[in-house]
């Protein structure tokens, strides 16, 4: 009997569930499920500074300048705790591992949507913390080919932003954006 996974690859649980089953061989179907309207999610499984500085009109909420700005801070603070706390010994992964365990995907998967905002945020936000960095790129080694198949979906949205961005947009459309975002799950 196959294991069932329903996913939704804008999510990030599931994009981390997804590269676990495949790297550990687990034989499993995966099954789409159609979770646009976001109101599953729990505001702290979000990467709130996304929200505020990028994909707020997509998903029907405005900017918040003011609030990135906390979101940054906070952001901050937890990958220097990252560091100084889960990134420490000699191993590549949380708590000295050798090995990527489900929590050091969750993570990174929950870190990966900092690739839709602008390269500028991304390396003023990741720069000063080069064992997340490591990190981060050591576990998409140590899962490939799969890290980057999974994550397809946010790179098709940067992609998309990007030349929004090239056009003259100033801000993300509304509708155009949440139709390209959901039309891919």
């Amino acid at each position: 009997m196959r294991l069932q996974v329903y996913v939704d690859r804008m999510s990030q649980p599931s994009r981390a569930i997804l590269i676990f089953c495949k790297v550990n061989g687990i034989d499993f179907e995966e099954i789409k499920v159609d979770l646009s309207n976001r109101q599953h999610r729990n505001p702290e499984f979000e990467v709130a500074f996304v929200l505020n500085t990028t994909l707020g009109p997509a998903l029907g909420r405005k900017l918040n300048p003011q609030a990135a700005v906390e979101d940054e801070k906070l952001l901050s603070a937890s990958l220097e705790k990252i560091e100084s706390i889960w990134l420490k010994g000699n191993g590549r992964f949380l708590l000295g591992s050798s090995q990527p365990s489900i929590a050091d995907l969750s993570l990174v998967c929950e870190l990966m949507q900092l690739e839709v905002v602008d390269e500028k945020s991304r390396n003023q936000i990741l720069g000063p913390h080069k064992k997340v960095q490591r990190w981060i790129e050591d576990t998409k080694r140590a899962t490939q080919p799969h890290f980057e198949e999974v994550h397809g979906i946010l790179f098709k949205v940067k992609a998309k932003l990007q030349n929004q961005v090239l056009l003259g947009a100033n801000t993300v459309t509304g509708s155009s954006t949440k139709a390209a975002l959901h039309s891919k799950m």
